[in-house]
């Protein structure tokens, strides 16, 4: 049973709904870091999400200009990160021709955007082909902003991040949010301030550093499932040999403050899937967590695992999800992640799941639809659950409140 989401919470910024858009240009960052394959779109999660947004703005005339990273092309032009495929995938969604430029600053730029008609889009090419977007520079800045009367922020995953496209132009612009930071954030503040008990969270992945202080402001939870690179972390801590597994010595620290913090309400693997190489053709098996080969790798839970956290979770009314639980790009060692995927899909519970790779695991395990909300954001999802100051969300207009 799908649980939706909905916050006791205002969400506190102004949206598009907020300010007319009639007529003007709109200028709209949005988050199309998407994985491609032979120059086509290979998982358009982030694309759909942004949809919403789009559609609204064109419904009323708006005039959109769409602009996003793609990929780490570090301030120079690569053609493979060039968002060409984005466009052709956002023209068959919005059932429209959506026009892709060849930069996002320039004169050019600025002539197409004074030719287009209301209800048109435009997308500008790949803002990190000039390295001043991530270094935010003001001037790379106001000439995003002087495309548009507007700024709207659609880009979950890149909130985290000062950029001049994520930042920086709101110092030029009215600036407001998207529909799907709204209901990120929506989701984000109904775990903060009004979880169900009992209340799960999971966390798996690899750096157990990115994660602590979304842990301890977690102080409601009831259970916490560890797999991943931060189960091997945690296990090392308490002593247990861990074979070649790689961990970061400096977060055995932070790994004992966990088990110190969270006491009884921590749950270790207590079976893995071991292989003698990080390879989809090497050899592996299942062993309990004392047996582990000492030349070997931890890659997934087992099977005694999946069962004992089923059981923790049979009767939750709300878990939150970061982090898959092993290797689960590498084949066979996806299947702890999806059978709890699976799961947690049946549960009569609020299901919330963090960004990233667990996003594109729990599509592959097709059950993101029967998610409450699946987060187009890793980084920005942490961030913003150990209560960072995210910088795309920050500096959007106010909304002013009448009790």
């Amino acid at each position: 049973m799908i649980k939706t989401l909905v916050s006791e919470e205002k969400f506190a910024k102004k949206t598009i709904k907020d300010v007319d858009v009639a007529g003007k240009r709109v200028l709209v960052r949005a988050d199309f870091n998407v994985p491609l394959n032979n120059g086509v779109v290979a998982d358009d999660t982030r694309i759909h999400a942004a949809l919403p947004t789009m559609q609204y703005l064109i419904d009323r005339g708006a005039r959109t200009i769409l602009c996003s990273h793609l990929g780490r092309p570090k301030g120079k032009i690569v053609d493979e990160l060039r968002l060409d495929p984005v466009a052709k995938r956002l023209s068959e969604f919005l059932g429209r021709t959506v026009t892709k430029l060849d930069d996002c600053i320039g004169p050019e730029v600025e002539d197409a955007v004074e030719r287009m008609k209301p209800g048109e889009v435009l997308l500008l090419e790949n803002t990190r082909f000039h390295k001043e977007e991530r270094e935010n520079d003001p001037g790379f800045a106001a000439q995003l902003a002087k495309l548009a009367d507007l700024y709207v922020n659609d880009a979950f995953g890149s909130v985290h991040r000062a950029h001049a496209s994520t930042e920086g132009v709101t110092h030029y612009l009215p600036s407001v949010a998207g529909f799907l930071i709204e209901r990120e954030v929506n989701a984000l503040e109904r775990v903060l301030k009004s979880p169900e008990h009992p209340f799960a969270a999971i966390f798996g992945g690899i750096k157990i550093s990115d994660k602590i202080s979304a842990i301890k402001q977690l102080d409601q939870v009831d259970i916490l499932l560890a797999g991943g690179g931060m189960a091997y972390t945690l296990l090392k801590a308490k002593g247990i040999e861990i074979g070649q597994s790689p961990i970061n010595e400096e977060s055995l620290e932070i790994a004992q403050q966990v088990i110190d913090d969270v006491g009884e309400k921590l749950v270790l693997p207590v079976d893995v899937a071991v292989a003698d190489a990080m390879d989809a053709k090497a050899n592996w098996k299942i062993v309990s967590i004392d047996k582990i080969p000492s030349e070997w790798y931890i890659m997934d839970v087992g099977p005694q695992t999946v069962d004992l956290f089923q059981e923790k979770l049979r009767q939750a009314k709300m878990v939150i999800w970061n982090g898959p639980l092993g290797a689960f790009e590498i084949k066979p060692f996806q299947e702890g992640t999806y059978a709890i995927a699976r799961s947690i899909a049946e549960l009569d519970a609020v299901t919330i799941i963090g960004g990233g790779d667990l996003a594109a695991a729990v599509q592959e395990a097709g059950v993101a639809d029967k998610m409450s909300h699946v987060s187009t954001g890793g980084g920005a999802f942490l961030d913003y659950l150990a209560g960072k100051v995210l910088p795309g969300i920050e500096t959007l207009q106010e909304k002013c409140f009448r009790e």
